[in-house]
């Protein structure tokens, strides 16, 4: 869908809705924004290897502000711009590793930059009489499908900045209890759709350091979808959710694991089982395609155990489960690597979620994974929450140096284990803070046996 067609659908929804309003009294509009503000420490996050160079040290401020129409209880309108900027103190890597506008680094400084469309849609219930609702523009997804499994930020390389999807999506109620999603997305490489204040456009911003930085890319290539996803919760104490996806993705731009053009069908389901006081949480998937000349088959799914102990102090859960995502044999002639889809985002580790950069050459591209996994959260106060993970961690296929100096052993399936601390305190309903703390102490899988650590502090305000 160019970028002509997708504007023209958006604007003949939004006629429709005003024309077939018949109380614009009924007007409401609302308004809103946010402050995010984080401190950041990665340190030995890409190779294991502590003579590499790859530390940063950094500060992230994310703005946002939305606003929000509603027509006649029925049309909603919804607006939201959102800017992220980062000041570096330290740069591995780069000249005395303080980045500055003298070493070609000027991506790095203190900019405002780039304030984008972070949503941009038009809502409807009840479409013509029906039980459908329609969602058009730019949207989000956050938390909406099978735990983000498979569905969940469309814009990965911009990191935490946006999550969007430039989606159509149509929900049929099928009754009380079941509803049907159809959805079509449609996600470029960098932004084509919707305008960018503050960016200007460079052939290389990297060789003229006069120059600003060149636009940010939103993923590694092209990317296009269709998902029909269903949803129960017909069934006592039982949640159901199946879906089909089918997805292709470009090759112009790619890397990394995703260099080739590839169609991909992706089959699953996803159930949640209340047996207070357990839940069991599994979800198990299939892929078919395939990717450049190959075929493409693989397998992914996780199950996990939780029990909550209400009455004990803190309130303690425990949960306990295994993610399993097959990995590309090398001997084979098919590749039977797991394609993350739309799920390119730090669901298990912020940490690892860079680490398998220097595997697969895409950030956050999570494939060829075991993880062994064990949480704790206590509810220390009304105001307060501690959560402490430890994860074991291996891969099912053998790594070949690749992308990175030499960091893979190509004799070993352990990726090493990781521990996690998060500490979350709410001052306020519109104020929260948050620490969290993550150490891999990596494995065999690796040349080099260094540890990573990531570090973070964060203050969000919403008003």
């Amino acid at each position: 869908m160019s970028r002509k067609i997708f504007v023209s659908l958006f604007a003949l929804v939004i006629a429709g809705m005003l024309l077939s309003c018949q109380a614009f009294a009924e007007t409401k509009f609302k308004y809103g924004g946010s402050e995010r503000m984080r401190h950041e420490y990665w340190g030995n996050w890409k190779d294991m290897d502590n003579c590499q160079l790859d530390t940063r040290n950094f500060f992230r401020f994310k703005t946002s502000l939305w606003g929000q129409m509603d027509v006649d209880k029925a049309f909603t309108l919804y607006a939201k711009l959102t800017n992220e900027f980062k000041s570096y103190t330290y740069f591995g890597g780069t000249t005395g590793s303080t980045p500055d506008k003298t070493n070609d680094k000027r991506s790095y400084r203190f900019d405002i930059n780039e304030v984008v469309f972070d949503n941009l849609y038009a809502n409807m219930k009840g479409f013509m009489g029906l039980p459908v609702d329609l969602r058009l523009g730019r949207q989000d997804f956050l938390g909406t499908y099978g735990e983000g499994f498979l569905i969940m930020d469309g814009t990965p390389q911009d990191g935490s900045r946006t999550f969007y999807f430039n989606a159509a999506k149509a929900t049929w109620h099928m009754d009380d209890k079941r509803d049907l999603d159809f959805i079509y997305i449609n996600d470029p490489r960098d932004e084509e759709t919707l305008p960018v204040i503050n960016r200007l456009m460079v052939p290389n911003a990297t060789t003229n350091p006069n120059l600003d930085k060149a636009p940010q890319l939103l993923n590694t290539t092209d990317e296009e979808a269709a998902v029909l996803y269903f949803k129960d919760k017909s069934m006592k104490d039982k949640y159901l959710e199946a879906y089909y996806i089918y997805k292709t993705e470009a090759q112009e731009g790619g890397t990394g694991y995703q260099s080739q053009s590839g169609d991909l069908n992706t089959i699953g389901a996803f159930a949640k089982c209340n047996m207070a006081p357990f839940t069991i949480r599994k979800q198990a998937a299939v892929q078919f395609g395939d990717y450049g000349e190959n075929d493409r088959v693989a397998y992914g799914g996780y199950g996990f155990l939780d029990r909550d102990f209400k009455d004990a102090k803190f309130s303690p859960r425990l949960s306990a489960g295994i993610l399993y995502l097959s990995g590309d044999k090398k001997s084979s002639d098919r590749n039977e690597g797991w394609d993350p889809l739309f799920s390119r985002w730090p669901w298990m580790s912020e940490l690892y979620v860079l680490t398998m950069a220097g595997e697969t050459g895409i950030l956050g591209y999570w494939t060829n994974m075991q993880i062994y996994r064990l949480e704790l959260t206590l509810n220390t106060t009304k105001k307060t929450k501690l959560s402490l993970n430890c994860n074991y961690l291996r891969a099912n296929a053998q790594v070949a140096p690749g992308y990175l100096p030499t960091i893979f052993s190509g004799t070993s399936k352990e990726r090493g284990w990781l521990p996690q601390i998060r500490f979350d305190y709410k001052i306020s309903d519109n104020i929260t803070t948050c620490f969290l703390g993550e150490y891999l102490q990596p494995g065999d899988f690796y040349v080099d046996n260094d540890p990573a650590t990531f570090l973070r502090t964060e203050v969000q305000i919403k008003f």
